[in-house]
């Protein structure tokens, strides 16, 4: 993570915002909103998201200042979490979109709070942020990207859905899943070798 690029930041940041394995998940929550509507609710969805996501970019190292969160450990509970977020994309629950279902119009939550801004998105935000401040305007590029491709995808999430069909877009979903576990796995090995020699440069007791 500290030699990421502009390009492979937006990446990670698509992939564990996830918009399209969020598409059965928005279809199923705005079928009972007037189709008029619907992209309206996705628009101001993925704003409130990405305002989230821009705080803890900007504020973030504070937070962790305040509450005492080295680096070390938030790479490996930012491993941890992404590991468990991939899981479930590559194992989805058998309610699948259904299990969220929420009465009238969704606002913040769960759409934009965590289908979209989840714990993996704001962990990814926070390591980015922690390990290079100084490329802060780079990384506000990337969230930006990630989120205009979220809006992209969200806002003809029932056209993709009808194109592709249900087992293409569980497919897509899975094999971004498989690469979300491998970053997964490289973040939390990146924790624990920091880990380790932290512990070995440790002065004795």
């Amino acid at each position: 993570m500290e030699t990421t690029s502009f390009i492979s930041a937006t990446v990670l940041l698509i992939l564990v915002t996830d918009p399209l394995g969020n598409i059965p998940l928005f279809v199923g929550l705005l079928r009972q909103v007037d189709p008029a509507r619907r992209r309206r609710i996705i628009i101001r969805e993925v704003f409130l998201a990405y305002s989230l996501l821009l705080f803890f970019l900007f504020f973030g190292q504070r937070v962790l200042d305040v509450m005492h969160l080295s680096e070390t450990s938030l790479g490996i509970a930012g491993g941890v979490i992404l590991f468990l977020i991939s899981l479930k994309m590559i194992f989805p629950h058998p309610e699948g979109a259904f299990a969220h279902q929420v009465k009238g119009e969704p606002f913040l939550v769960p759409l934009a709070i965590p289908f979209i801004a989840g714990p993996s998105a704001i962990a990814t935000v926070l390591l980015m942020v922690s390990r290079d401040p100084d490329r802060i305007v780079e990384w506000i590029g990337a969230l930006t990207v990630a989120m205009l491709v979220s809006a992209v995808v969200l806002g003809f999430a029932e056209k993709i859905a009808e194109f592709l069909g249900e087992q293409v877009t569980m497919a897509f979903e899975r094999l971004m899943g498989l690469i979300l576990t491998a970053i997964a796995i490289e973040m939390l090995l990146g924790g624990i070798q920091a880990f380790v020699l932290q512990i070995r440069n440790a002065p004795p007791l």
